[in-house]
């Protein structure tokens, strides 16, 4: 469980948050083997590196050495964990069934001494844990995106994980020049989602019950209470369609009580507008 330059990463799923976390894998100097089934994302996923690249890590503090960072990053179209791998992150759709499938396979394939992550955002770590023989090297490391620009990370200790994971977890997680928070109690949607989907339901209700428009909104968020962007931009940011499986996992889970009965995020996920990814959500870009 190294967390040095010389750690070696794999991380299954390439889709927008998969690719994100390789992104900062390797711009952190780690070697990172992307797994995917689909080769269309894999494409999608390297192209969207190279120009993330070429842009200065979206900073303008950094000019990386483009042909330098890509070599750290490696595709593969199956199953196929490198046997160096100190860590593997899990970073699929938000199903439980799917990641416990995935998460079984991958324990098969790494030795002993290969901690194992997934990126879920309200799947509680111990229902995934118990898939997994050995559940005491499970963590849970939730990534918020776009995990370039986005600062936190969640380690989520489920009931079985050791100690020593988790403190590698957090070690790690700093070593992608992430703040990690540490989350103790493996609960539904952990700390962050659940503050925020607590806010965002009274934001929806009151946008559509007409109270007061998004950006009335998102303003008075930003100037009254001092966030940085307000909350409908935020589930722009992070794909709607993303927050669209966070809402239906968390309902499934039985905490509705958090989400609006408006269902404007599923609305607009069905019109196609999954945010600033698509060029348009609460807002077009």
């Amino acid at each position: 469980m190294t967390q040095d330059a010389n750690t070696q990463v794999a991380v299954i799923g390439a889709g927008f948050m998969g690719t994100g976390i390789a992104q900062v894998c390797i711009r952190a100097g780690m070697p990172c083997v992307l797994i995917d089934t689909d080769d269309t994302c894999l494409d999608r996923a390297r192209k969207d590196t190279e120009a993330w690249l070429g842009k200065g890590h979206n900073s303008g503090k950094q000019k990386p050495c483009l042909p330098q960072m890509l070599s750290l990053l490696e595709t593969r179209n199956s199953l196929d964990i490198p046997a160096d791998a100190s860590w593997v992150i899990e970073s699929v759709f938000e199903d439980e069934t799917l990641k416990k499938t995935l998460l079984a396979a991958v324990e098969k394939q790494v030795g002993p001494d290969t901690a194992i992550a997934t990126n879920t955002s309200s799947i509680p770590v111990g229902a995934l844990a118990a898939a997994l023989e050995r559940p005491d090297r499970f963590v849970g490391l939730h990534f918020f995106g776009p995990v370039p620009r986005m600062g936190l990370v969640e380690v989520v200790k489920g009931g079985d994980t050791s100690e020593k994971t988790f403190a590698a977890a957090m070690a790690f997680s700093k070593a992608l020049g992430k703040t990690p928070v540490g989350v103790r109690k493996d609960i539904p949607g952990f700390v962050m989602n659940r503050i925020f989907a607590a806010a965002f339901k009274e934001c929806q209700d009151l946008a559509a019950e007409g109270v007061a428009s998004v950006e009335d909104i998102d303003a008075g968020m930003r100037l009254g209470y001092g966030w940085r962007i307000g909350p409908f931009q935020i589930a722009d940011n992070a794909g709607l369609d993303t927050v669209a499986r966070i809402n239906r996992s968390m309902k499934a889970m039985d905490q509705s009580c958090l989400y609006s009965r408006a269902d404007l995020v599923e609305k607009l996920v069905e019109k196609g507008c999954l945010g600033r990814k698509s060029g348009r959500g609460f807002y077009t870009y």
